[in-house]
């Protein structure tokens, strides 16, 4: 069985990334998040319970226990802590052509050049008491026995239930 990549759409600001992974009634959604900038994500959707599996290697170094993850009906929402608050060239560490499925989130968006005062925008004052850190995803920064798992076609069930966090507007 061949898998899927779910459209991600990405924002930065100097120490933060936004990643909002599009995928509608994910089912037993697998997020890891490594500190050299690996991103690992993996669940079925749809009717026909097709296996959508991603991995990017991120631009530089981030910080996985500051990182945020939400998980909701239509997206799964994850706000990367930079390991540095420095202005990232792009989001993957490659220099080649950026995945059609990878898109940038223009609603999120601040521009390097914009001043602190606009870099305060109200994604930065986003509460992020609802979500719930990548512990609960056994996505710490230190390898584990799930790392083959995320690589096979059929994501294994997690071991604790992801309860739908409140998302604050």
């Amino acid at each position: 069985m061949s898998s899927r990549h779910p459209e991600i759409v990405w924002a930065q600001h100097s120490d933060k990334v936004y990643l909002t992974v599009a995928l509608p009634d994910a089912k037993n959604p697998k997020v890891k998040l490594e500190p050299e900038g690996k991103f690992i994500f993996s669940a079925s959707a749809g009717p026909e319970d097709y296996l959508y599996v991603t991995e990017l290697d991120l631009y530089d170094k981030v910080n996985v226990e500051a990182s945020k993850i939400s998980v909701g009906p239509r997206h799964i929402f994850i706000v990367i802590q930079k390991g540095e608050k420095v202005w990232w060239k792009r989001l993957l560490k490659s220099e080649g052509r950026t995945p059609p499925y990878i898109k940038v989130d223009w609603d999120r968006w601040v521009d390097e050049d914009d001043n602190e005062e606009q870099e305060t925008s109200k994604f930065d004052n986003f509460d992020l008491g609802g979500m719930d850190d990548f512990s609960k995803f056994g996505a710490g920064g230190e390898a584990d026995d799930d790392d083959e798992e995320l690589a096979e076609s059929e994501p294994e069930p997690q071991s604790k239930p992801v309860e739908e966090p409140e998302i604050h507007a």
